[in-house]
């Protein structure tokens, strides 16, 4: 089974809108694009559209939230990230403003908008700015909390998401909290470390392994920084072994972010999948998982590699 994570999107902020009249949404031009619209017309004077201008979007944002408002920026990952990334560091980040900033379809799931918008650098660079968190969602469950959670966080929050449906990896009795790991899978053999879009590959890739007599431990890294370096280093510790998988490069991003943190505790080698440090294409989503690895295969493969090696 799965949902619509734009859907649900527009649910989350529309329930936090009601709940706390502080929050405000601020776009530049993709409010509709990314299923936004019943947010306009159910809070007209609540919704800020500054056009094609994502720069003067981020400083509006941040002045609105000096002014004790909760903007919510949202728009493609490629500009939330690094079109914006001045204002972000300075006007948001620097001044410590309480801004979200949502950034929807990051590295290949930008699919046919192709490699111009395809952000394979956005966690890399946005998590060597100090003072921000980011957080990434894997499904429509944990999205519908995740809102509420980033919202109530104070200080400066990134979102990466997909728009499109996925296949559910939590059940309705998951607990989202910001900051902790999710253990979906206990194992021995090897550590799978994960965030969205790789989360269900990962889950797949387990099914596979454990039928060729291998014990993976699969775990939901939904928050990238801070880093719950504390259950990283407990997996490490237990399995002797670390496969990490992102739909992001290599270099930069989760894969960099845990070997920062096992260096400090457990040093064990890395298996990444992941973008290798080349540029985005055009193309529908299963083609790009196979034309960048980012699936259950290639999961299966690093961790038997990985295994193996130990």
């Amino acid at each position: 089974m799965e949902r619509e994570l734009a859907k649900v999107l527009c649910e989350s902020i529309a329930d936090v809108m009601i709940k706390n009249e502080k929050v405000v949404l601020v776009g530049a031009d993709l409010i509709k694009t990314n299923g936004l619209k019943p947010i306009i017309e159910a809070f007209p004077e609540r919704v800020v559209n500054v056009g094609v201008a994502e720069q003067n979007m981020a400083g509006i944002a941040a002045g609105m939230a000096s002014y004790g408002m909760i903007p919510v920026i949202n728009t493609f990952a490629a500009f939330a990230s690094r079109r914006i990334c001045d204002q972000v560091a300075i006007s948001i980040c620097y001044a410590g403003q309480n801004v979200k900033i949502i950034g929807t379809d990051p590295g290949i799931t930008a699919e046919l908008n192709g490699g111009t918008h395809m952000t394979f650098e956005d966690i890399g660079v946005l998590r060597s700015i100090p003072n921000i968190t980011i957080v990434e969602a894997a499904d429509s469950i944990e999205l519908a909390q995740m809102i509420p959670a980033i919202i109530q966080h104070e200080g400066p929050v990134y979102l990466r998401m997909y728009r499109k449906a996925t296949p559910f990896v939590h059940n309705e009795d998951y607990r989202f909290k910001l900051g902790k790991a999710d253990l979906l899978r206990p194992g021995q053999d090897v550590t799978i470390l994960c965030s969205g879009i790789m989360v269900s590959e990962a889950v797949e890739a387990g099914k596979q392994l454990e039928a060729d007599g291998i014990d993976a431990e699969i775990i939901n890294i939904h928050t990238i920084k801070p880093l719950d370096e504390e259950t990283i280093c407990a997996s490490a510790d237990k399995t002797g072994a670390i496969v990490t998988c992102e739909n992001h490069n290599i270099l930069g991003g989760f894969r960099s972010a845990v070997a920062e943190a096992i260096t400090a505790c457990k040093p064990v080698r890395i298996y990444p999948v992941g973008v290798n440090d080349i540029k985005g294409e055009v193309g529908v989503l299963d083609y790009l998982r196979t034309r960048f690895g980012l699936n259950a295969k290639s999961i299966v493969s690093a961790a038997k590699r990985a295994v193996a090696e130990k």
